[in-house]
């Protein structure tokens, strides 16, 4: 009799274990596909913070993303110069122009190049003027001094500044890259012809001041300020009723300033009163009041 029971209690035990491991057998594959399962689920993310589906879709492909279209300023300006476009330029405040360009060369009517250097940035508007200036204007008066035209000096074009760099003042058109100054001008013989040089011919620059106050919407030089007796700045400002500011002394060597006439025949070992003069025998303007020059740029 007590074998029958033992023999009965192990064969209890034995279809106990193998339950027991039928059991373990489901249960861990199922652990294990819940446990890759929440590995494998994305994070929520709030509504609120989730862009929907279209702001994914305007991305562009860096690779597909086109170039944009030339302006019609641009494809004007290509027929008469060389020039890179650029991307939209923003700076602190007000600072920045749409449509700015690189303007590297002009192309004249007989298709020689003046080169203007550096590069100037610059507003195609801008830049479509200045190329104007140059083919009509300064070309044609560079032929009169006996070489042609080659390069224009740019002193300045775009920077984000006041007006004459004084801080806090109101926006310079520098700073919309709607203005550029020009020191001289360079000859193909290689003279360069400064434009506030005194000793260049008076009704030749006279000419130059005609045709800069005829085109743009300030010009300022010699006379202007004193931050303007070295070079000569041109813009484009839109002004109320088309109002233009040109403020440009040409002037003259002192000598000839105070009514003197040249001595063809001066003593030997001195020099003639029309010999050219250095720049700093010329007179400097009267100083104008701190809201006169506010009002410059």
């Amino acid at each position: 009799m007590g074998c029958v029971k033992t023999a009965l209690a192990l064969a209890v035990l034995a279809c106990g274990s193998q339950l027991a491991a039928a059991q373990l057998t489901i249960v861990q594959p199922a652990k294990r596909a819940k446990a890759e399962h929440n590995r494998a689920a994305p994070i929520a993310i709030p509504q609120q913070f989730a862009p929907p589906q279209e702001a994914y879709a305007s991305f562009p492909e860096k690779s597909s993303a086109a170039p944009a279209p030339p302006s019609p300023c641009q494809a004007r300006l290509a027929k008469v110069a060389t020039f890179h476009p650029l991307p939209v330029l923003f700076g602190p405040g007000e600072c920045g122009a749409a449509d700015a360009v690189l303007l590297e060369t002009l192309i004249l009517p007989d298709q020689s190049k003046v080169a203007v250097t550096p590069p100037a940035t610059l507003r195609c508007t801008m830049a479509e003027e200045i190329a104007r200036w140059v083919r009509e204007d300064i070309a044609p008066a560079a032929l009169k001094l006996g070489a042609p035209l080659r390069s224009v000096d740019n002193f300045d074009s775009y920077e984000c500044r006041g007006f004459n760099r004084v801080r806090g003042a109101t926006l310079s058109e520098h700073g919309r890259a709607n203005a550029l100054d020009v020191r001289a001008f360079k000859l193909a013989n290689g003279k360069e012809v400064a434009l506030t040089d005194v000793n260049v011919a008076k009704d030749w620059r006279e000419g130059i001041r005609a045709s800069a106050c005829a085109r743009f919407s300030t010009v300022l030089g010699p006379g202007s300020d004193g931050n303007h007796e070295e070079h000569i700045h041109v813009d484009l400002a839109e002004r109320r009723g088309n109002f233009k500011l040109c403020e440009w002394d040409v002037r003259v060597p002192v000598a000839q300033a105070q009514g003197k006439t040249p001595q063809s025949d001066a003593p030997e070992g001195e020099a003639a009163d029309d010999a050219p003069l250095p720049a700093d025998a010329v007179p400097l303007p009267r100083p104008r009041p701190i809201t006169g020059n506010a009002a410059r740029n």
